[in-house]
């Protein structure tokens, strides 16, 4: 009965502010209002918008482009520049006025939707809507929902209502910090549930047209054109087990149409894909995963129970989401590319070290993520209802 009258209702309305670098974050928001569709039919009506739309261009520019130009020539310096701002104990002056000046025009669309709860799953839009709540008066529930599995103090904000992290050390960090206990659910990075739910090998290699008697590497993490991809699809063939590779490359078509043109010199067979919405059926497939280790995608895999070896991850958050894992036993680094024909060697020759991994990667896997997100997303939906309701009452008793 209660269902029914909620249905019946106007849906709420939930704004999710995202950040055009890389696709992690548009990813997980994407992933968790998939989850208020499918929990919540017809209660909630969700909207996707790229914050950097609405920040100064020539920041919008510099961050985009100049953390890629950034990480591909001068690493140290972002990995410096992000270990300062790590141990900073309060937003600089530089960051305030960014703030500042995307929520002012960042304003007309938000009162436009007329969001019931506003999601961020990127730090900076998590600034922005702390200043906005503290210039207008608005109080909107905001939620912070953090894409990796280590906490940076650019997502820590007094009047963020409610925060979905990773692990219970990241709870434990943000409660540390001042957050209070009550604000902080540890949900897991939001992923399509598709990449919890394992399929039995052989028939999917059927379905994709892949060899099923060939050891699978599946290889991702070029999309933005930094990861070495070339470098690894090179270092497969001078391993001499039998295998196979899909190498998957996203929206960047340059990158794909490279890649194709190499992986015809190559002597083993290849695939080379571009955007596909199946990666999870690649991911079932393969045997192991060779990528830098974003959070959405570190996470893709661990509910898929792939094996992970770790390439060249980028200075700050990827270095911090390498040593999650590591600590964990739940995937493997090389050093230098000279040494991961070896590893990937090892691992493919020795099936009770990937069947111990897989099982370290089942304890730390959260496939429910996107759901545990959306159960509390509607529970600030539902006590923002509420408070709009007792606020129209009390006016009409007013008058």
């Amino acid at each position: 009965m209660a269902t029914r009258a909620r249905c019946t209702a106007v849906p709420s309305r939930i704004l999710f502010l995202s950040a055009s670098v890389g696709v992690g974050h548009t990813a997980a928001a994407s992933a968790v209002r998939t989850a208020l569709s499918e929990g919540y039919p017809g209660e909630f009506e969700c909207e996707i918008v790229d914050s950097y739309k609405y920040a100064a261009s020539i920041f919008s520019k510099l961050v985009s482009n100049g953390y890629i130009g950034m990480v591909k020539t001068i690493p140290q310096l972002y990995r410096y520049m992000y270990d300062q701002a790590e141990r900073a104990t309060k937003v600089g002056s530089f960051k305030t006025w960014i703030n500042q000046f995307t929520a002012t025009k960042l304003r007309a669309m938000v009162e436009r939707s007329r969001a019931d709860v506003v999601i961020c799953t990127h730090a900076f839009p998590c600034g922005v809507m702390s200043e906005y709540k503290r210039q207008f008066g608005d109080d909107v529930p905001v939620m912070g929902i953090v894409t990796d599995f280590a906490l940076h103090p650019f997502w820590i904000y007094r009047n963020i209502d409610a925060y979905c992290v990773a692990t219970p050390e990241m709870r434990t960090a943000l409660v540390g910090r001042g957050v209070g206990p009550e604000r902080v659910y540890v949900s897991g990075i939001p992923v399509n549930p598709s990449f919890g739910k394992l399929e039995e090998k052989t028939a999917l290699r059927r379905v994709l047209g892949l060899p099923a008697d060939r050891s699978l590497v599946l290889i991702m993490g070029g999309g933005l054109g930094i990861g070495p991809v070339d470098k690894m699809m090179r270092a497969l063939e001078s391993i001499e087990t039998p295998l196979t590779a899909v190498v998957i490359v996203g929206k960047n078509a340059r990158l794909e149409r490279r890649l194709f043109d190499l992986a015809q010199t190559l002597e083993y067979p290849l695939r080379v894909v571009g955007f596909v919405d199946n990666v999870y059926d690649y991911m079932h497939a393969a045997d192991l995963l060779l990528s830098k280790p974003g959070g959405l995608t570190s996470s893709e895999s661990l509910c898929a129970e792939l094996p992970m070896v770790l390439v060249k991850p980028l200075p700050g958050q990827e270095e911090r989401n390498t040593r999650y894992l590591l600590e964990r036993k739940a995937a493997v680094r090389v050093g230098s590319m000279a040494s991961l024909p070896e590893v990937v060697r090892g691992l493919l020759g020795d099936p009770n070290r990937l069947a111990a991994m897989r099982q370290r990667m089942a304890r730390l896997r959260r496939p429910d993520a996107a759901r545990d997100a959306a159960n509390v997303v509607a529970a600030l939906a539902a006590r923002r209802r509420e408070a709009l309701l007792s606020v129209a009452e009390e006016n009409g008793q007013a008058r």
